[in-house]
Order: structure tokens, then sequence, then C-alpha cells
């Protein structure tokens, strides 16, 4: 792609437009920038790019851009059926995400997760690996860092680890990463991908163009992508935590095991849950696949602490653990964990709207050691209908997100814990999860001794 004698449409000026017009302003081409979110974090962002050299566009010259760009770079954001990239197809122009802008030019070895959930961990598993094995190693994309912020970073001697959501699949086509990773496959994003169809069509859009000299790591206990292996040429490595496997990852008598030899114990992993131990067994396929030695795969998933806003610790206040799980935008998250907790437990459910049905959540709640569930929200009346549906009235219900972190406080009993594991997308108040899980920290940090008067 030559750059200098094209016009650019970056639309959606979050951390992915905004590494998109660097990378673009960088290599002389002319960027047009436009966002329909009227927030002070765009302004500011948008007006330093300015003063690089892009042009800001506004619902008032948006028809103009649009006839006279010749590529729009669409943010993760914004749904491929949207109007405005409806419009470029129209007129045969190329649309692009950012995402794919720096897979076009990325020269390091990659490494690509995708999946419902486990993704931010398992790649941060791998990239602690890496680096415990003493290579350069970037973990980006879905994860926080835009994959183009990386690409001048890193040689062809290095390593990325890239996350990829279902919505950068979108728009994705370039990227043949030597081993890529499915996690698992559940239920998740349909309000926009309108069925599991197309849902699973685009996870599996990671691994179809790969080739026989390259690796699929697979969850072998995920019908779903277990079936997976059918639409690919890649040497497939499954990984499992309830069956023996004689040439991938798995666990046997307690130990996790690839290609039948011990490893280390799963009491030996530094984070705990079922969940854990299924990213611990990718990261190992992965690392093993890559020739990471043994030693340094075993002193990485001993040392690896987690990540930030999944089934993160965050204080004890009058005797109650505060657990914070913003992450958990889907059903099957917070599940996984519910299931970790090992007390009874006061549950945060709520957000924006995902066009879930709840009813598999409450169904299985039951025999866990969920004790009340605090519904807000948005959404919180369509999950407390589906509540209802299953005879479960062990919850209390408010609309606001501060409200439902003091009630919880007033309803946990010493020794109990309070989890935000909302099941829901945070947009309903908030600009992502992360920021809804610094707003539960912040909220936790604030309850003193009185807490349970309120």
């Amino acid at each position: 792609m030559y750059f200098k004698n094209q016009k650019f449409l970056v639309a959606g000026m979050s951390r992915s437009g905004e590494g998109a017009s660097n990378f673009l302003l960088n290599r002389g081409a002319e960027v047009f920038m436009y966002d329909d979110v009227a927030s002070d974090s765009v302004f500011a962002v948008m007006r330093a790019l300015e003063e690089r050299g892009a042009h800001i566009v506004t619902a008032g010259d948006y028809a103009d851009a649009v006839e006279n760009c010749d590529v729009l770079v669409l943010s993760p954001g914004i749904p491929i059926d949207n109007s405005l990239p409806v419009s470029f197809r129209r007129q045969g122009k190329a649309i692009i995400g950012e995402e794919e802008l720096g897979a076009l030019y990325l020269r390091a070895t990659a490494v690509a997760v995708t999946g419902t959930n486990g993704k931010t961990t398992t790649v941060s598993m791998i990239e602690h690996a890496f680096e415990t094995a003493g290579l350069k190693v970037s973990a980006c994309g879905n994860i926080g860092s835009p994959l183009v912020n990386a690409v001048d970073k890193l040689g062809y001697d290095d390593y990325a680890v890239i996350e990829i959501s279902s919505f950068q699949l979108e728009t994705l086509s370039s990227l043949r990463p030597h081993v890529a990773v499915i996690t698992n496959i559940t239920e998740d994003h349909l309000n926009r991908h309108y069925n599991m169809d197309n849902y699973i069509f685009l996870k599996s859009k990671l691994i179809r163009p790969l080739k026989e000299s390259e690796f699929a790591v697979l969850n072998y206990d995920d019908e779903r992508v277990r079936a997976l292996s059918a639409v690919t040429k890649a040497s497939v490595v499954y990984f499992s935590a309830a069956r023996r496997l004689d040439s991938g990852a798995c666990i046997e008598d307690g130990w996790l095991c690839y290609k039948g030899e011990k490893y280390l114990t799963v009491g030996e992993l530094s984070v705990g849950g079922t969940h854990n131990v299924y990213n611990a067994l990718a990261c190992l396929a992965v690392c093993a696949v890559m020739g990471v030695s043994k030693d340094s795969i075993i002193a990485a998933l001993k040392s690896f602490k987690g990540i930030k806003h999944r089934i993160e610790f965050v204080k004890t206040v009058n005797g109650v653990n505060y657990i914070n799980d913003s992450k958990a935008t889907n059903i099957d998250a917070t599940l996984k964990a519910a299931e970790s907790m090992r007390e009874e437990t006061v549950l945060l459910l709520g957000g924006k709207d995902k066009g879930y049905d709840y009813t598999p959540l409450f169904e299985k709640i039951r025999n866990s050691f969920i004790v009340h569930s605090v519904i807000y929200g948005e959404n919180r009346f369509n999950i407390m209908k589906d509540a209802v549906k299953c005879d479960y009235y062990s919850f209390s219900l408010c609309a606001d997100f501060a409200t439902a972190v003091k009630l919880s406080a007033m309803i946990a009993k010493s020794g109990q814990n309070v989890l935000l594991s909302p099941a829901s997308a945070s947009f309903d108040g908030f600009s992502g999860f992360e920021e809804r899980g610094e707003a539960f920290i912040k909220l936790v940090g604030k309850l003193d001794e009185t807490a349970a008067e309120y």
C-alpha cells in the first residue's frame, strides 16, 4: 500500500484509531479523522493529531470526506454493516481495520490468540513466558496496545503476541501468524454478529489461511473449536483439561504435560481456577511449539500473577473480600468466575445489553457459592425477567453502578465475597470494562468500617 498518494479516513478515535492515525502520518499519508462520540478525551486526541497534519471531520463535512477519501480505516467498535463502511463498499473503496494495517507491515513472528474468553490472560501468559526465556516480545492488539504501535518497535528476530477479537476479525485478512490459538467459543456479541454461525466463522478466519508449516492450537474440550480443525491446513495441536493427549497439552494425574512430558502440577500455577488451567495449557502448547525451553515455561507459569480486572482481589472491608472481574462481559466468563469462588458470594450483574438469554446463568449459579445477586444497569429488567423465569429470587435490583456496590456492601456478611462479574458490556456508563473495573476499585476503597450501615 502506497501512502503518499491516498487519503485515509480513520473512523473511531479510540486507541486503535489514534494508533492508526499516527502510523499513517509517520508514513506521509493524508489522514482524515471522524468520531461521532463527542467526549473530551476524543477531542483531545484529535486536536493532538491535527497538530501533526491530520484533518478533523465534523458531521457537516462527513459526506465530503466519504466521497474524497480512498481508504476507510474502521475502528473495531464500528460494525461492518454500519452506514459508513457500507457507503465505502458501494463505491468499491478499500475498508481495513487498524489490526489489518499493522499486519501488512509486521516484521516480527506473530502468535495470535482469539476466542470468547481467556484471550487476554493467555496472551499475557505467553508474553511472560517469552520474556522469561529472554526473547524480545510485545503483547498487542485487543489487549490494549494497538498492533500498529508494535510494528516499528519489533524486528525480524522479535515476537508479537496478538489478541484478536471478533470485531477485529471483521476487517482482518492479511495476518498469517506462525501459531494461532482459539481458546473457546461460547455465545457472545450476537447483538452485532446476529447468530452463532457468523460468530464462529469470524473466529475461524484466524486459522483458515494457515499453511502446513504453521500451527493451530485448539481447545479439544470445546466442540465448536475442535470442529474448526477441518477448516485449516495448519498442524493442529490440541490442549485439554478433560482427557489425556499423546501429542498435545493436557492434565495427567494433576500435572500439566506436553506430549506426555510433565512440566508442573496444577497446584504450582500461580493463578487459580479451571479457566486458568486452560489458559496455562494453551500457553504451554504455544511455547513448546515455539521452542521455548522447559525451564522457562515452568518458571513463567509459576510466577505469572494474572491480569487486571480478571478475578482480581481488591480489598477486604468488614471481613468481606471484594473481587474485580469487570472483564467478564459475557455469561460464560461470569460462570467461570462464579465457579472459582470458594466462599459464599454476592454477585454484581448488569450493564449494557448484548442480547443474551440469562436463564443459563441463573440455572447454573444455583449450584455455586453465589448466594445473592445485585442486578443493576441498563439491562437490569431483562436480567431480572430471566431470573424470575428460573425461579431465582435471591436478587436485589437498582439502577446505577455506585448504588449496586453500596448495596452489595449492605448485603454481604463477614467471610463472604462481593464479586463484580457483570456478564454484560460496560457501555451503559463507562468507556470500557477497564473504566468500570477502576470505578469499582475506587468505590470499594471508599468503603470503611461503616460500610454495613448503608
